[in-house]
């Protein structure tokens, strides 16, 4: 595993952003853990943050885009920021855009868009914090397709949380790319997480133990992808 994947684990599990216990999450399943991108509050999280979306894109994608799209409304501060680390430590500029959940009549800004207005031949890379159904592309991909005669290069969210999706087959980050036709990556799955923190101390405290570690292998038994 690359060094700034095991960073960003523990970083998620500083943050207070990865959680472990029990959850009930918005589909009905109980789920031994828990993320939730919207407790990065402050700055230095947020410019890590940014680093590593830059990272993982870099990585996965190469430098050939131009505009990054974060849904809103969690989507958007995730494309600003990671908009900034990529021309701090890519030298590259990139354009940043987000759609509004309503539409402001008014203003020179006016319209269904926050940030750059996209372009004919801009080369689009979607940004997420986590995509569990794939509601959010389904609202989102329809609008930046008919924004202008773009292609979309991917899909990158923080964590790929490796369970079944709306069709009870495949996994949500692979729904999204069957039907829309463009690559889903994520910067860590569980199972890197699993990896990294299983019978490991963060800060003087063993986060994944045996008897977590069983309750989350019983949640994939139930709802992982087979």
């Amino acid at each position: 595993m690359e060094q700034y994947k095991s960073e960003f684990i523990q970083f998620m599990v500083d943050s207070k952003v990865l959680k472990f216990g029990d959850f009930t999450l918005k589909s009905g399943r109980k789920s031994p853990f828990f993320m939730n991108a919207g407790a990065y509050v402050t700055g230095s999280q947020l410019m890590k943050l940014g680093e590593y979306y830059a990272k993982a894109i870099h990585d996965t994608y190469g430098d050939d885009f131009d505009v990054l799209f974060g849904p809103a409304y969690k989507g958007i501060p995730i494309a600003v920021v990671t908009a900034i680390a990529y021309s701090k430590l890519y030298g590259k500029e990139v354009r940043y855009c987000s759609d509004r959940k309503e539409e402001k009549d008014h203003g020179a800004d006016k319209g269904s868009f926050l940030g750059s207005k996209l372009q004919d031949g801009d080369r689009v890379i979607m940004i997420e914090d986590v995509t569990t159904s794939g509601k959010s592309m389904e609202e989102t991909v329809p609008k930046v397709r008919s924004a202008a005669d773009v292609e979309i290069v991917g899909l990158m969210v923080s964590l790929n949380r490796m369970e079944v999706g709306k069709g009870g087959e495949k996994s949500a980050l692979d729904e999204v790319k069957d039907l829309y036709g463009f690559q889903t990556a994520a910067i860590v799955s569980m199972a890197d997480v699993v990896e990294c923190l299983h019978n490991k101390e963060v800060n003087g405290e063993v986060v994944i133990d045996d008897t977590l570690k069983a309750a989350i292998d019983a949640y994939y038994e139930k709802y992982g992808v087979k």
